[in-house]
């Protein structure tokens, strides 16, 4: 019994894992998955292989991976429960944006539908996790779309608004952190350096440069 409780909890994590990677930074490779859930390489290629035969994985036309709509089924289930557990952390609880993604993978797996619907009614319906992302449905619906703009591909000139960052890597939040650089926060970029150098922005009052590859991973609205 705890060995198939193991086993289904490395299938949702999983699903979940090229589930979110899909919906922010497509294609979905073996390495950007063994990345997300900080493993190696041939680890997440083999249990890909499995997820694959099982009918919850296939291969998508850009050579990347997806999931099946079995596999959607049980990947939007646990990322809702996932995103709610990290709005109640933060906002009730008052945990520190780089540390509510573990906090919250350790209720992913174990609320059920009765507290998953009571923690949605007491924190009002949101629509958004503390980092940006959307909140599915019951349904399974996304409340809304990512914009489609990182903020690496912006022009000099530009203003825009922070719409989401990464939600599983508690080091690169603690730096967006210092910089300022979180959901809802205005900037404007004011140059970008040669030979994919630094991008340099307007934070406030303030300016503060950030490395193209941090860049791409951020989701922006341009105002």
């Amino acid at each position: 019994m705890t060995h198939d409780i193991g086993l289904m909890e490395k299938t949702e994590m999983y699903l979940k894992a090229i589930t979110v990677l899909q919906q922010s930074t497509p294609p979905v490779t073996t390495s950007k998955v063994a990345d997300f859930l900080k493993i190696s390489v041939p680890a997440a290629s083999d249990m890909l292989k499995r997820l694959m035969q099982k009918g919850f994985v296939l291969t998508e036309t850009d050579g990347g991976v997806g999931v099946t709509a079995d596999g959607l089924q049980i990947a939007l289930q646990v990322v809702r429960r996932l995103r709610v557990a990290e709005r109640f952390l933060t906002d009730v609880l008052g945990l520190s944006l780089e540390k509510v993604y573990d906090e919250a993978c350790k209720f992913e797996h174990v609320l059920s539908g009765e507290v998953e619907e009571r923690l949605i009614q007491f924190l009002k319906d949101p629509l958004s996790c503390p980092h940006g992302h959307p909140i599915p449905d019951g349904r399974g619906r996304l409340p809304f779309d990512y914009p489609g703009t990182t903020l690496g591909e912006l022009k000099e000139g530009t203003m825009a608004t922070v719409f989401c960052v990464p939600e599983e890597d508690p080091e690169l939040l603690l730096y967006l952190a210092e910089l300022g650089l979180l959901p809802h926060v205005n900037l404007q970029v004011k140059r970008i350096a040669p030979y994919h150098g630094p991008i340099f922005l307007r934070i406030g009052d303030m300016e503060q440069a950030i490395g193209r590859d941090v860049a791409a991973r951020i989701y922006v609205t341009p105002t």
